[in-house]
């Protein structure tokens, strides 16, 4: 099979190359599947050049040589004892907690790693929704928060980053959800397409005209795709019972929202003074996503034309590194997919 490998740390232009590889076998529990479309993901950027926290595991190289994590495509072979998969199925998934492997022709993981693809939803659609759509989707609440009439309903949301896959998928819950959202990106390029998709206010950064300063808007949910706020900035933009999540961000970020977590949670804990510290009912953390868990309802929103892909692409395979490269420098909106014939 052809499939793009990861040898060595760096730009991923320079370290990623096209290869043919042996097929493997699905073992026990495991299933082959001939992916159509994969798409590309910022963590993809992380593994290819060695991200602080991906060296932590592995210091020196790669762990794996294949990388790619949202597939969709057709299963070819099950192992022994598969009972939710057949051949010819129709599938699409998350592989980050399942070995990886999607830039390449052929991908063999769980099977539990792959949730059937709903008539209705193109593989290019469904390949740019696992990772992206399920983080947006756990980080806005959940299903109890982005159906029309539920816990988002009157709520602010401010989206940082919103421009990728996740901001992209995090204004159209949102609003579906009846939350009014406010939609921040520092590439102005790209905050019509923003505002195309619902998005009530759009800004080229957080300043006096998305809610600081003395007459500042107070947002029920700071959402930060890209690490771009300090914790205390976030904190200054919630109101007294709102929630930051933060999805991505340098190492040194992200260490800076465990520790304001990690105070925000004792200000809330038993020991809190009785008073009401201002600060006491807010609270700021990095989402910890749960791969998969609520693909099928997010496949049925796609569907339905009730939730959007937004592709750039498609693109073929040998295209991968050049593509992560774009990723990695901001120019692209939306979800980066490769097609595969």
């Amino acid at each position: 099979m052809r499939a793009i490998v990861l040898d060595r740390y760096g730009p991923p232009e320079r370290v990623m190359r096209l290869a043919e590889l042996p097929d493997r076998v699905p073992a026990a529990g495991e299933v082959a599947v001939r992916v159509a479309a994969v798409s590309l993901n910022s963590w993809d950027v992380d593994l290819a050049t060695g991200a602080t926290l991906i060296r932590l595991e592995a210091p020196f190289r790669p762990k794996r040589r294949v990388i790619g994590s949202d597939v969709s495509g057709t299963v070819i072979d099950v192992g022994p004892g598969v009972t939710r998969h057949r051949v010819g199925d129709a599938v699409f998934g998350e592989l980050s907690a399942a070995g990886w492997g999607g830039f390449a022709e052929r991908v063999v993981a769980r099977a539990d790693a792959f949730t059937a693809r709903p008539a209705g939803l193109d593989d290019l659609t469904a390949a740019a929704l696992p990772q992206a759509a399920s983080m947006a989707w756990q980080a806005l609440g959940g299903a109890e928060a982005v159906v029309p009439g539920g816990s988002l309903t009157g709520k602010r949301v401010l989206v940082v980053g919103a421009g990728g896959g996740v901001g992209t998928f995090a204004i159209q819950l949102a609003k579906r959800g009846g939350a009014h959202v406010t939609a921040v990106e520092r590439a102005v390029w790209k905050l019509d397409a923003l505002a195309d998709l619902g998005a009530d206010v759009v800004a080229a950064g957080v300043g006096d005209d998305v809610g600081v300063g003395g007459s500042r808007l107070a947002f029920d949910v700071v959402l930060d795709v890209v690490g771009a706020l300090p914790p205390a900035q976030s904190t200054e933009l919630l109101a007294e019972d709102g929630r930051a999540s933060y999805i991505g961000g340098s190492s040194r970020r992200i260490a800076q929202v465990l520790v304001a977590g990690a105070r925000a949670g004792r200000r809330n804990g038993p020991d809190a003074d009785a008073d009401g510290d201002a600060d006491a009912v807010r609270s700021i953390g990095l989402l910890a996503a749960v791969p998969n868990r609520d693909l099928p309802g997010i496949a049925a929103l796609a569907a339905a034309g009730e939730l959007r892909a937004i592709i750039d692409g498609p693109h073929p395979l040998e295209q991968v590194p050049q593509q992560l490269a774009r990723l990695r420098s901001g120019a692209v909106l939306g979800k980066a997919v490769i097609e595969l014939s």
